[in-house]
C-alpha cells in the first residue's frame, strides 16, 4: 500500500470520464499500444492518449466506450504521439491492462468525486 494522502491531495488529481471517439493502431510504440482520441465534453474537449490495451480490446470495440483518465498531467511525447491524458486501468493476473470505466453512462467531462 502507498503512503497515506489527504483528501486535498486526491482533489488535485483531475480524473474525468470521456468517450473514445477514435482508436488507431500504434505500430511505432515500443510495447503494443493503440492511439486513442477521447471526447471529454465541451469544457476540456478532445484529447489524445496512448494506451497499452491491445490484449483485451480491439480497435472496433473501443470506439464509443467510456473511460477514466487523468487530464491534468503534463503531456508526454511517446514516439510520434503527444499523449495528453493518462487513460486509467488495472493489470490483470498476467499484467495485461483492463480499462477503468463507469458502470452506467455519464456525461463526458464529469469529474470523479
Amino acid at each position: 500500500m502507498s503512503d497515506t494522502i489527504t483528501y486535498a491531495d486526491f482533489e488535485r488529481v483531475d480524473i474525468r470520464v470521456g468517450t473514445i471517439i477514435e482508436a488507431l493502431p500504434f505500430p511505432e510504440a515500443r510495447k503494443p499500444a493503440y492511439k486513442l482520441t477521447i471526447d471529454f465534453g465541451p469544457e476540456i474537449g478532445t484529447k489524445k492518449s496512448s494506451a497499452q490495451i491491445t490484449v483485451h480490446y480491439t480497435l472496433e470495440e473501443l470506439v464509443g466506450r467510456q473511460v477514466l483518465a487523468v487530464v491534468n498531467f503534463p503531456p508526454r511525447q511517446i514516439g510520434p504521439v503527444r499523449s495528453e491524458v493518462l487513460t486509467l486501468g488495472f493489470e490483470d493476473e498476467t499484467g495485461a491492462i483492463v480499462l477503468a470505466g463507469v458502470g452506467q453512462p455519464v456525461p463526458n467531462g464529469k469529474k470523479m468525486c
